[in-house]
């Protein structure tokens, strides 16, 4: 049943998962300011701090009382007519990002929406409005609408409200990690109203309230591989998501001068005894379940359960749909044309075909240092790269003359030459080498370096 107030206005609850992050209570106030209706919010932290509570009085939080959750403590506060529930765990119990909105998610009080986002933001004037009227209006093409991007930037500081950027961008695949996950990117784009797309994001989703107790975050992913297990969640439970056409709230990118988890959740840390496992333990586990659900392991992705596919769409309607095929790690060549498409609305007509058109891209770049090419340029007339597999197969090489290397030795970062390779295969074989090596007229083949793909 759907709870509204008392005003008859629709009730939001607000999932964040925050880790030792500083602009948490910068992005309630924030969000609190700018929200038409913040009696109507109910906002629910995992806050994983140092357990020292006293800073939420400081800023103003009203305690109301405490009361324990899914074997939680959660602490209550009253802000600006807001009700905000924080369960406090230490920085050093955290299991990652999605560990921590499931915590927050076992709050959910049968909102009419919900609205997932990172602790490090800034909101537009009445986003509460904007949010709601935005998903109702999808209701005409869509039962089940979803709104998610990855929100224009902002840094906070002085120049705060001068740094927010004004473009709106979409969703879109980047590349498959060594795990064969994909992973996203995004592109800006312009239109006069939400454009459909396959991807979402973690930072920003904006629903229904029924979405927490039909896809719930599945605690055991860390980081990695979340929003693409989202994503086929949400589609195979029938969700179709929208990325808005306007700004709705800012993020914070970066954020280089903060606490991040894999920065304390260490090898040392584990020795310690201060964490159970280090973080790279908990990303192993996480990433072998994103595969399990994108049926890339001998597990049946239903050994995941609840937070399992939905029953309503399939997975290969997804690959349909975003244009890829996850088992051979392949994508149509308009994915990552310039076209950089996301979303194909019908269905292929031959699937053979579908199949053939299918492509596995490799983009890296590696950097010679200077002990590894200042001795060859000497002589050297031009510089031959090629790229093997593990068989020892020839999958892509390229020459490189004298002045083509000039102009990249001053493109390129200290002394280093940095080489961008990009070339794509119609197989599913897997770059593993990357060797480079000079040639001269007058003396020949020179030595061989080779890097690690």
């Amino acid at each position: 049943m759907v709870r509204e107030n008392k005003d008859n206005s629709a009730t939001i609850f607000i999932s964040i998962a925050s880790y030792r992050d500083p602009e948490l209570l910068p992005t309630l106030q924030d969000m609190l300011r700018h929200a038409a209706h913040p009696e109507n919010l109910h906002i629910a932290i995992c806050w994983q701090d140092n357990e020292e509570r006293n800073i939420f009085e400081q800023a103003g939080l009203e305690p109301a009382g405490s009361r324990t959750v899914a074997a939680n403590k959660v602490f209550a506060y009253r802000y600006h007519q807001a009700r905000i529930d924080v369960v406090s765990v230490h920085y050093y119990a955290s299991r990652g990002a999605c560990w921590a909105r499931n915590l927050a998610e076992a709050l959910f009080d049968n909102e009419s929406y919900f609205l997932q986002i990172d602790s490090h933001c800034r909101f537009v004037p009445n986003w509460d409005e904007e949010m709601i009227s935005m998903l109702q209006q999808l209701r005409v093409t869509s039962s089940l609408p979803m709104i998610s991007s990855y929100p224009p930037a902002f840094t906070p500081g002085e120049n705060e409200e001068a740094s927010k950027s004004t473009y709106v961008s979409r969703l879109i695949f980047r590349e498959y990690n060594k795990e064969g996950i994909p992973m996203l990117s995004s592109t800006p784009f312009e239109a006069t109203a939400p454009i459909r797309g396959s991807y979402l994001a973690g930072g920003f989703i904006f629903t229904d309230g029924g979405y927490v107790r039909s896809i719930p975050n599945d605690p055991q992913i860390f980081f990695a591989g979340e929003e693409i297990a989202m994503a086929v969640r949400a589609f195979t439970h029938g969700y179709d998501i929208y990325h808005p056409h306007k700004p709705l709230l800012w993020h914070y990118y970066q954020r280089k001068e903060h606490n991040k988890i894999w920065g304390d959740h260490t090898n040392q840390a584990k020795d310690d005894g201060v964490v159970e496992k280090a973080w790279w333990e908990w990303d192993h586990v996480s990433k072998k379940r994103v595969r399990t659900l994108l049926g890339l392991e001998s597990e049946n992705a239903a050994s995941l359960a609840p937070y399992i596919l939905g029953n309503r769409r399939s997975l290969r309607q997804f690959e349909y749909q975003a244009g890829i095929y996850l088992k051979n790690g392949t994508v149509l060549p308009e994915v990552m044309g310039p076209e950089l498409t996301s979303f194909f609305p019908a269905p292929p007509s031959d699937e053979k075909a579908w199949f053939d058109r299918q492509y596995a891209y490799h983009k890296k770049t590696i950097t010679l240092n200077a002990s590894e090419y200042s001795t060859i340029e000497q002589d050297m007339n031009d510089l031959h790269l090629s790229v093997y597999n593990g068989q020892n197969v020839l999958l892509y090489k390229r020459t490189l003359g004298i002045e083509e290397l000039k102009t990249l030795r001053k493109k390129s970062p200290d002394d280093g030459l940095a080489l961008s390779i990009e070339f794509k295969t119609a197989s599913t074989v897997h770059p593993t080498v990357v060797r480079v090596c000079p040639w001269s007229t007058e003396s020949g083949w020179g030595a061989v370096t080779e890097k690690a793909w």
